[in-house]
């Protein structure tokens, strides 16, 4: 007899690309989540994986079997949102990967009380601030900071963000204060190595300006992007999130040109196609309540 348990496996080490992962995700240990695929091969009668010391790889029935088990794994996690949200209670397994800076800033303070209120919620954050694909990397949804280029996520907005260009006053004092986007070119710049070359983007009554000024410093974290700019190492272009309390303590000075940086929001998705479980839609509105529009921190 086919198991649930064991068809889920099937779909989720699919979806990881090995049982290791599978098991991380499942919160099983490898031995159990190997069982569980070997259980449902033999009563299908037919291999669904081929197994090297390298990768994983689908049969041809492994593949066509794939199609219809990830439908059924997906109908009962729907029925049982349903049932849980006719209830009105939040319970079972949640996975959201977050940028490291807002997640620590920002997004765990909003979480802590709304997981105090909901015990049976099992909450998974995986603070990355590289791009993960909710898709294929197994997240029900992922919260995310700037542009939305993947087609294939649902996406809700939490709240604008605005970036401003930030120096210390000491940097300032040495180099001078830049007026336009123009007078950028003469100044050193810290940069977010997660993002193009392209990043500094400014509209104004000239349209669009782009520009990469000399760079000081590139790392992909925003909390070194603002020491360093602490540090007076440079300019950086940053989310008031993470600058506004080293601007309150005079630490780092907003610099006013004749352009501002392009707008951006913070967002939630998650794969289109999927629907939204009650326990994701609650946390949205959760976050959105806790952020503010305009978000607190631009008050």
């Amino acid at each position: 007899m086919m198991r649930l348990e064991g068809i889920s496996a099937f779909v989720v080490i699919v979806e990881a690309g090995s049982i290791s992962e599978a098991a991380r995700r499942l919160r099983l240990s490898k031995s159990v989540v190997s069982e569980r695929l070997a259980e449902l091969e033999r009563s299908l009668g037919a291999p669904l994986l081929q197994r090297s010391t390298r990768k994983l790889a689908l049969t041809e029935d492994g593949a066509t079997f794939l199609e219809r088990a990830s439908r059924i794994v997906q109908d009962v996690e729907e029925a049982a949102a349903t049932i849980s949200e006719r209830r009105r209670e939040l319970q079972g397994p949640l996975r959201i990967a977050a940028p490291v800076t807002f997640g620590r800033l920002h997004l765990g303070p909003a979480l802590y009380p709304f997981l105090a209120r909901h015990p049976a919620l099992e909450l998974t954050l995986d603070l990355d601030d590289r791009r993960v694909d909710a898709s294929t990397d197994g997240y029900d949804a992922v919260v995310r900071h700037g542009p939305i280029a993947d087609s294939r996520l649902t996406v809700w907005r939490l709240a604008p963000s605005r970036r401003v260009l930030v120096a210390s006053p000491a940097y300032l004092e040495r180099h001078g204060i830049p007026q336009s986007v123009s007078a950028l070119k003469d100044h050193r710049g810290i940069f977010y190595t997660n993002r193009s070359h392209a990043d500094w983007r400014f509209v104004g009554p000239g349209g669009t300006s782009i520009l990469r000024g000399w760079a000081a410093l590139c790392v992909n974290n925003g909390d070194m992007m603002r020491d360093a700019a602490i540090a007076g190492l440079g300019i950086a272009l940053l989310p008031t999130f993470i600058i506004h309390d080293a601007v309150k303590a005079g630490d780092l000075r907003v610099l006013e040109i004749d352009a501002e940086a392009e707008g951006e929001f913070i967002y939630v998705a998650h794969p289109e196609g999927r629907r939204s479980s009650a326990k994701l839609r609650a946390l949205v509105a959760e976050l959105k309540a806790a952020f503010g529009d305009p978000p607190y921190w631009d008050r």
